[in-house]
């Protein structure tokens, strides 16, 4: 005869951040789907490029004057890819269903205390 398994009643799942885990801004998002058919995400914040060098004019008396900066006519953004993410399609879904409630929340949140108020991280919407 088989032994009958207990069902948990509850699941407890504990959090632990890896030391090298970082908090990232996010400005934007590439990716696609990959060879093994599952999406890359790949995000990245922008800036302007940094120039090569600069330099700062030295007067006689050693005080130092306005910096020069080579000029270009190029106008260039570097994108920094920061983070990178492989979902299958279920942890994708599961993703967007996430999303879309904490959107629904932080709008609610936002209406409820007019737009001129700040989000409140203590009003007890869920992580």
């Amino acid at each position: 005869m088989k032994q009958r398994v207990d069902i948990p009643k509850r699941i407890r799942y504990l959090y632990k951040i890896d030391p090298e885990a970082r908090l990232s801004a996010v400005h934007g998002i590439w990716g696609g789907i990959n060879a093994q058919g599952e999406i890359e995400v790949n995000f990245y914040t922008e800036s302007e490029e940094l120039p090569k060098y600069s330099e700062q004019i030295v007067s006689p008396d050693g005080s130092l004057q306005h910096e020069i900066i080579p000029a270009t006519d190029e106008h260039r953004v570097v994108r920094h890819i920061s983070n990178r993410l492989l979902l299958n399609a279920q942890t994708a879904q599961a993703f967007i269903e996430w999303l879309e409630d904490r959107l629904t929340e932080l709008e609610s949140e936002i209406k409820n205390d007019g737009p001129d108020n700040v989000f409140d991280p203590g009003s007890g919407i869920k992580q």
